[in-house]
């Protein structure tokens, strides 16, 4: 219910201040459990992908986010959990279960998953290598896997923690679901972890057929760690490494 009260309201803010768009809707189901699996270039991505969606998006989302006590770290908050961002500990281990059973229990219920697969912002603009999470919730549950490119979104955020630039114009754009079963199809006499990866990387070479990014063999929380440590600055305690 808060969902659908606060959404109009933050989008009527983000239409005059940043004026997104998108194209490709037309391949989201009316109905029934979806994936949603996106490049992940700001935390602006989380607001002005699900907000341009007519169904409503469940995204998980790091519990850190919520933790902040000043007043940005609020406001925040707030709006994180006005447009149906759970808060989930993905630091690893026993806690990927419980972000694997979150997105789970979503698509039981008929609804939309929105998923990162890169498992953090990326660092420098590149797409990296996807985490297997979203393959193993498609498996698990059946449902479609829509991929979807956030452009511009990285250029308007550099440089700023939470509120992008008005530019350049940050626009998603959405394409059709992932053939799952061809990739089940093509694999023989594979292990799990293989048939994981298949599935894994064929999302991602659908997100980077629609984004046009350079494409990195590497995840990004691997990059970000080695870019801070060249600039000689400790994790940031707000971006843990995610295994989902």
């Amino acid at each position: 219910m808060l969902y659908e009260i606060a959404k109009p309201f933050v989008m009527a803010v983000v239409r005059v201040l940043w004026n997104p768009t998108i194209s490709g809707t037309e391949h989201i189901p009316d109905r029934g459990p979806v994936i949603l699996a996106s490049n992940h270039q700001a935390y602006s991505d989380t607001v002005f992908l699900p907000g341009q969606v007519r169904r409503s998006v469940h995204f998980l989302g790091k519990s850190d986010i919520f933790d902040g006590r000043s007043p940005v770290h609020r406001l925040v908050a707030a709006i994180m959990r006005g447009i149906r961002v759970m808060p989930v500990d993905r630091s690893g281990g026993s806690a990927s279960q419980t972000a694997i059973q979150a997105g789970l229990a979503v698509l039981a219920g008929g609804n939309v998953l929105g998923i990162y697969p890169e498992g953090t912002r990326s660092p420098d603009g590149r797409l990296h290598r996807g985490k297997t999470g979203v393959a193993r919730f498609a498996l698990a549950s059946g449902a479609p896997v829509v991929p979807v490119a956030m452009l511009g979104a990285f250029e308007a955020q550099r440089g700023r923690k939470y509120f992008p630039r008005r530019r350049p114009r940050i626009r998603a754009v959405v394409g059709p679901p992932v053939d799952v079963q061809a990739v089940l199809d093509a694999q023989g006499g594979v292990t799990e972890a293989e048939l994981l990866r298949a599935v894994t990387d064929a999302v991602m070479d659908s997100i980077q057929a629609l984004s046009g990014q350079e494409r990195v063999d590497e995840y990004a929380i691997t990059v970000k760690r080695r870019l801070r440590a060249a600039e000689g600055a400790s994790r940031d305690p707000e971006e843990p490494g995610t295994t989902v």
